[in-house]
């Protein structure tokens, strides 16, 4: 059975979608709270064509909340760079991720009409969907996010040199103080020195949040990616 959380889908107009987003959310959050989170940024993040899924992670203990319940898509040592992953705690999730594209590939979408993306952890978590799990699918976005030094996500590429990788559309704040913009930039450098195509954006005057323009941002390069069929 999945641990997830219930699904929360945003409305689209059209008899049957030909495209699906997965949205995952931040550490601590959930899908509901997410997709309302995305409705007061760009009130129209909606498309005629693609259903837009956003996904509970499932209640478990996290390590830097003392080892408090919380819905986290993955336990970590420690917010930061430097901590080593935990790699049995993202094996776990990677089984539930691969469950929500089965159930897209189940209703007649490919993966490569899938986007995922996130904030926080779930842009992270979007990192090792796009780059590790399924290398088929359409793109990557992820706000506010950063993969820690020495990534399996890093490694995994590395070996796979001759894989053909989904390309990347990176957003951080400058002011944010819980994920560095330092630790995104390395990340995407990283990123870009294993091949992997993108581009970042730095926010002015944002924090640890998303905002009108990064969403708006992410919307535009969706359609571009997924347009209708």
């Amino acid at each position: 059975m999945s641990r997830l959380g219930a699904l929360h889908l945003t409305k689209y107009t059209g008899a049957k979608h030909t495209a699906t987003v997965i949205f995952f959310h931040g550490s601590g959050s959930n899908g509901a709270d997410m997709q309302e989170w995305v409705r007061l940024m760009v009130k129209n993040f909606s498309f005629p064509h693609i259903k837009v899924v956003y996904p509970t992670a499932p209640l478990q203990p996290y390590t830097p909340a003392g080892g408090m319940m919380s819905n986290v898509w993955f336990d970590r040592a420690d917010i930061s760079p430097d901590a080593p992953e935990k790699i049995d705690s993202l094996a776990r999730i990677e089984n539930e991720v691969k469950n929500l594209i089965k159930k897209e590939h189940h209703d007649g979408i490919a993966s490569n009409r899938i986007i995922v993306g996130g904030f926080s952890m779930g842009g992270s978590l979007a990192f090792h969907t796009a780059y590790r799990w399924d290398c088929n699918i359409a793109g990557a976005f992820v706000f506010s996010s950063f993969l820690n030094q020495n990534s399996i996500v890093y490694k995994e590429i590395k070996n796979n040199s001759g894989e053909k990788y989904p390309p990347l559309l990176q957003i951080h704040g400058d002011t944010d103080d819980l994920v560095h913009l330092e630790w995104g930039q390395t990340t995407f450098q990283q990123m870009q020195a294993l091949g992997i195509q993108g581009e970042f954006h730095v926010m002015e005057r944002l924090g640890h949040s998303i905002n009108k323009r990064g969403m708006s941002l992410i919307k535009e390069w969706i359609e571009k990616r997924l347009p209708d069929v």
